[in-house]
């Protein structure tokens, strides 16, 4: 599966609003932008993208974000282990991710830690990651199964770099504790174990599936941005340098 094309999931999904609905929001919001910085280029090109990215979203689904298109719901269910950041950051970002997709791996590896550095370190955005297994990838809902556990020890980012960077290799062999022993300490290796093994974090991403089939998540990876009651979803990769200029287009509104 190529890269760029991420997971596909075709299980049931509410098609609610057409795609026209979409449009019309998102063009209010177009023109709101355009108003407000007396057509600024380049605010007007990552407007665009905002238009763009949930018609993207839009023809992939058949609709839109749960509730009245472009109306943030909130965000609920959040799992403080794997979440980074202030609670109390202007803007909320949920990545809904699964550790087999290939388009999945390279959004972390091109955005996580510029991501980190100018936005989530310093204040500006809270960022969930959502677990999101894909019924296709035979490995993914056991390596969800290990992140989990590795967060709840503290060692999330540990664990996430370990499986993203040697997915091929896992992909292929099923050895995903392999690829967790490798990156932990014995002790932690044994903690995260038992918690494998317990099943106790299991409804934790049972809850990040049923989010996520709420947005709808059709593909991954899907990012959801909340700002101000508003709701930006995007379904698959984007190129830090396009996400920087989106993110401060959000935080610069007032």
């Amino acid at each position: 599966m190529p890269a760029s094309e991420g997971g596909r999931y075709n299980g049931k999904k509410d098609h609610g609003q057409p795609g026209k609905t979409a449009f019309r929001v998102e063009c209010v919001i177009l023109g709101r932008f355009i108003q407000e910085d007396r057509v600024n280029r380049r605010r007007l090109i990552v407007s665009l993208f905002v238009l763009l990215a949930s018609l993207e979203l839009a023809v992939l689904t058949g609709s839109v974000s749960a509730g009245m298109p472009g109306q943030a719901p909130g965000v609920s269910d959040v799992d403080a282990y794997c979440a980074f950041g202030s609670k109390t950051a202007p803007l909320r970002m949920e990545v809904y991710s699964d550790f087999q997709c290939p388009a999945c791996k390279q959004l972390f590896k091109t955005t996580n830690q510029p991501l980190m550095d100018n936005y989530v370190n310093t204040g500006k955005v809270y960022l969930i990651h959502r677990d999101f297994p894909l019924p296709m990838h035979a490995y993914s809902r056991v390596a969800a199964s290990y992140a989990r556990a590795a967060a709840h020890i503290g060692k999330f980012e540990v664990v996430e770099q370990a499986l993203f960077q040697n997915q091929e290799k896992w992909e292929a062999n099923g050895d995903v504790k392999g690829t967790v022993t490798a990156a932990l300490s014995p002790a932690e290796m044994k903690k995260v174990q038992a918690l494998v093994d317990g099943k106790t974090l299991e409804p934790l991403i049972d809850k990040d599936k049923q989010a996520g089939q709420l947005v709808p998540v059709n593909q991954t990876p899907t990012t959801v941005f909340h700002y101000k009651g508003q709701t930006y979803p995007y379904a698959g990769v984007m190129s830090y340098d396009i996400l920087k200029q989106f993110l401060d287009q959000l935080l610069s509104q007032k």
